[in-house]
């Protein structure tokens, strides 16, 4: 945290032992002494703090992701399932028009044929 090494430390002691005195200097570290106690303990439960508040969000998002992947994967197969039936509609709508379309051919082809035979006939007649 701080960049403090043993000389620096030395002159630290030697300087509060000069301005307080030797009578007031234990009792001035007991009281730093708590003071820095009090803070780490404030910090820590600050930091308990964070961290759960930070866990109860994280488990929020976390189920929020869950549901809506769970949305889109109903939908998807819905999806899926609704164009399955649709194709399977078309294709049995394709076959039913492919056989109507072929009567109407098969008709025309007998009605040519007929046409055909009865111009052969006349044909003959004359």
């Amino acid at each position: 945290m701080f960049d403090i090494g043993m000389p620096e430390l030395i002159v630290i002691f030697i300087v509060a032992l000069l301005v307080i005195g030797p009578k007031k200097l234990p009792e001035l570290a007991r009281t730093l002494g708590k003071g820095m106690g009090e803070l780490k303990k404030a910090l820590q439960d600050v930091k308990e703090s964070v961290e759960e508040e930070f866990e109860e969000t994280t488990s929020d998002i976390r189920e929020t992701v869950a549901d809506v992947k769970k949305q889109i994967e109903t939908e998807v197969k819905d999806t899926g399932k609704m164009i399955k039936d649709t194709a399977k509609e078309v294709k049995e709508q394709v076959e039913t028009e492919s056989e109507e379309i072929n009567k109407t051919l098969n008709t025309i082809a007998d009605v040519e044929e007929h046409a055909d035979s009865d111009s052969d006939e006349k044909k003959q007649n004359i």
